[in-house]
Formats: C-alpha cells, sequence, structure tokens
C-alpha cells in the first residue's frame, strides 16, 4: 500500500480523493492547502491537514505526493519531493517549458523515485483499443487525426483565479484540456515535427482566450488537429483516418463523470463496427497503475521522452499562439 499526500485541494485536488476512497493499492492519508477553509473536506473525509509541503516531505510515512497545484509551482515541488526521496505525481502538465520538464525527469531518475503524470485518458478502453488498431495497422497507414475536448466546467473560473492565468495557464484551453490530447498523439502517433496554434476570447478568458485550435504535422508525415474550448456544452471526440480505415471516439460525459464511450470503425470494404463502452474511473486507474510501478518495479506506460516531448509540444504550441506562426517542435 502506498501511502500519499495530495498537495492543492482546489476542484481537482478533491476530486482525487474522492476516486482514491477504498483504494486497496493507495492511500490518500494526508491533504497540503494554504486555504484554511479547507481543512474540512479534508476532515470529512478523514485525511489529515497540513498548511505546507515542507510537513509531509518530512514525514517518514508518506511514500509520494500527488500534485494538484498550479502549474508555475509543479518543477520546484517536484525537485523538492525527489530531494527527499518521495515518489511524485504530477497533474498535467508536468512544466511550462521543456527545459523545467527535464530537470524534473532527471530529479526523479536521480534520486531513484517514480515520475507520474495525470494524464488519465490513456486509461479510457476505447483509446484502448484505438491504440490496437493503430499499431496493428489495422486503419493501414495513418493519414491524419483530429480530436475536441471541449466544456464548459471552468466557464465562471474568477480573472484572478491561476486557471484564468497567461503565467500559468497560456493559450486558452491548452493546459485544461488540450495537453490530454497532444499527449494521446504522441502515443498513438509519435512525435510531432511543427505545430501552428490559434486562440481567441470569445466569451470568457480575456487575458488567455477560450478557444485554442492547432494544426500539426508528425515525425512520420501525417498531419493532425486538436480542439478545446472553455464555454461550451460538453463535446469529446478523436478520429483517426487510415488509408484502410477510420476509426471515431465519441465520449458522452466528461472523464469525471459516469456515463458510456462509442467506438465507431469503418473499413474500406464497407464493414462498420460499433462499440460502447462503459465508464472506467481513469482518474483511480492511472494513480492505481502509479503505485503499483512503484511497488513492482513494473514499467510505467508513460516514458520519459513522453513527458518531456508533450511539454515541448506545449510549449511550440503556446509560442506559436503568441507570434501567429508555425513554430517547430524540439525534438527529444
Amino acid at each position: 500500500m502506498i501511502r500519499a499526500a495530495v498537495a492543492g485541494l482546489g476542484w481537482w485536488g478533491q476530486h482525487i480523493i474522492r476516486r482514491m476512497a477504498g483504494s486497496d493499492v493507495m492511500q490518500i492519508v494526508t491533504a497540503v492547502e494554504k486555504n484554511p477553509e479547507r481543512a474540512a473536506f479534508a476532515a470529512e473525509h478523514g485525511v489529515r491537514f497540513a498548511s505546507d509541503l515542507s510537513e509531509v516531505l518530512a514525514d517518514p510515512a508518506i511514500d509520494a505526493v500527488i500534485l494538484a497545484t498550479p502549474h508555475t509551482l509543479h518543477t520546484e515541488q517536484v525537485l523538492a519531493a525527489a530531494a527527499a526521496g518521495k515518489h511524485v505525481f504530477c497533474e498535467k502538465p508536468l512544466a511550462l517549458n521543456r527545459a523545467d520538464a527535464e530537470r524534473s525527469v532527471e530529479a526523479c531518475r536521480k534520486a531513484g523515485v517514480m515520475l507520474g503524470i495525470g494524464h488519465e485518458r490513456r486509461y479510457e478502453a476505447a483509446i484502448g483499443e484505438v491504440r490496437r488498431l493503430v499499431r496493428a495497422g489495422a486503419l493501414g497507414t495513418i493519414m491524419h487525426a483530429e480530436a475536441n475536448f471541449s466544456h464548459d466546467k471552468l466557464a465562471k473560473v474568477p480573472e484572478t483565479d491561476w486557471r484564468a492565468s497567461p503565467k500559468d495557464a497560456p493559450a486558452a484551453g491548452m493546459t485544461a484540456m488540450g495537453v490530454h490530447l497532444t499527449d494521446l498523439f504522441l502515443d498513438l502517433f509519435g512525435p510531432m515535427r511543427e505545430v501552428y496554434a490559434a486562440t481567441t476570447s470569445r466569451v470568457a478568458y480575456r487575458a488567455t482566450g477560450d478557444v485554442i485550435s492547432v494544426l500539426m504535422r508528425f515525425e512520420s508525415g501525417a498531419t493532425g488537429y486538436i480542439n478545446a474550448i472553455l464555454v461550451t456544452p460538453l463535446y469529446i471526440g478523436l478520429t483517426v483516418f487510415g488509408s484502410e480505415g477510420w476509426a471515431e471516439i465519441r465520449n458522452h460525459t466528461h472523464p469525471d463523470t459516469p456515463g458510456p464511450t462509442t467506438l465507431t470503425v469503418q473499413y474500406r470494404d464497407g464493414r462498420r463496427e460499433t462499440q460502447d463502452y462503459e465508464w472506467l474511473d481513469t482518474v483511480r486507474e492511472g494513480l492505481e497503475t502509479f503505485a503499483r510501478s512503484i511497488e513492482s518495479g513494473a514499467a510505467y506506460p508513460f516514458t520519459d521522452p513522453q513527458k518531456v516531448g508533450n511539454v515541448a509540444v506545449l510549449e511550440a504550441i503556446c509560442r506559436s499562439a503568441a507570434t501567429n506562426a508555425p513554430v517547430p517542435v524540439q525534438p527529444v
């Protein structure tokens, strides 16, 4: 059993504590939060409350730290956890630039601790089937992929909140939703060569934008497109186009809410296959996979080049959105 502390008791930190209740692989024993008003939430869920991360880093009973904190804090917190000999699971993005991502990966490697990352969408059953189809060559040569992750859960974030800050959350919905899509693309289709991004503010997020759209070219030569909107009803989908067929995923609920996902596969010979997948608690699955990798030494599904590579893509997208020009992605 991995005993863990959650740093940050905002929306997602609270969600993590709720989802991990009763896990026989990881137990959340402490919550770290500067806002004393959130101590009641910790008490309600039987979790000790601490006001500073240093308290849990000095606690020998804590095996791992889960970071659900503002993005600009991630790097220094990962480095501090590694120096204390704690395994660390960082909610996305790992960092806001490649250099900091590399620092985090290297610090954890040298300390001999596991570095986990909160891209839970990789664990969705329909994504797993598309991964199998792509790797088996069932869709032929991959030509193009499109993905959208849009919702209004963050539509009313105050302008003073860190999620609305150009420093913590640049390029509209990129750090909230878009990085999940680029992570999926890196896993499914390999490294990207170039990105061209555009943002706009239609009704909210005046400083950062509420829409992000990105065109991309992969090292393989395939093209891709992702979109994320912060102010619209839920829409989540992914479509992969191959020379021998296409596959389309439609999520009917946000990943934090139970609901089905539909996968449709259309082949060149006319066959069409449709399957509904039941909801999987991917937040819990991601954290338990992290914990099992710690305990067993089994390979963690996110490689270090992918952890750094996704931040390199994020950095290129932010630069492209700011300059209104295509930007190459630094190879990892």
